[in-house]
């Protein structure tokens, strides 16, 4: 695991947290150690600050999701801003969750201990997950279009696998906040940004979505023989 912020305390108490709890941490203190670490490494998870000197965490998010070892590496943001715009940035370039600060270094270890359980369940589930042109293997954990890799983030590879399981069926965003992100609480935009960013990888377009429908006053409904949407 990679932690990534240039306060030393910050990172000392996380690491501390995050060894107690049996993981093996390295650490980096700006962004392009970060990207260093984990090209040199790649870590189960990396724990990214937002607010870094010379690259800042969107930036290195944005670089590490580009690479071939980065493009489904489990991303956890910290943020001191807690306007909501800074927020689904970060979720927007590929970030799975996110803890602003202040924190409780426990807290922040249960969110971590959510990302990689929900990874470890989906990959253990058998047999290929198919839809028309969508193939998704869990085990190995990769998805293609028409036979084309698509470049999932995790979190995105996970909705994707809970949709094509659950096809016509409607959930709104606090169930599947809860079903798909493991979490009884947080903010419901998460489930709309890695919605939004969903759809720009399948959808023929996007804007006018016919696989993801948006249900009007429910949420969301998978619809694999890309009927209209509702």
């Amino acid at each position: 695991m990679l932690v990534v912020d240039d306060d030393p305390t910050v990172a000392e108490v996380v690491t501390g947290y995050l060894q107690r709890a049996g993981y093996q941490v390295d650490r980096a203190a700006d962004g392009h150690q970060a990207l260093a670490g984990a090209a040199a490494v790649r870590p189960d998870l990396v724990v990214l600050d937002l607010m870094l000197p010379g690259l800042d965490g969107l930036e290195v998010c944005r670089r590490l999701r580009a690479t071939e070892h980065g493009a489904d590496l489990p991303v956890v943001m910290l943020t001191a801003k807690g306007d909501e715009a800074d927020r689904i940035l970060g979720l927007e370039l590929g970030a799975d969750d996110y803890v602003t600060k202040p924190f409780s270094p426990r807290e922040l270890v249960l969110r971590i201990q959510s990302v990689l359980r929900r990874a470890k369940a989906v990959a253990g589930a058998p047999g290929l997950l198919a839809a028309g042109d969508l193939t998704l293997d869990p085990q190995a954990r990769r998805a293609s279009r028409s036979g084309r890799e698509l470049a999932l983030t995790l979190r995105e590879f996970d909705l994707l696998a809970f949709l094509l399981r659950h096809p016509g069926t409607a959930f709104g965003r606090e169930e599947l906040m809860q079903r798909v992100w493991g979490w009884d609480f947080g903010d419901l935009s998460t489930v709309t940004v890695h919605v939004r960013r969903l759809r720009e990888k399948i959808e023929d377009d996007p804007a006018a979505p016919r696989l993801i429908s948006t249900v009007w006053g429910v949420g969301y409904r998978f619809d694999p023989v890309g009927s209209p949407a509702s």
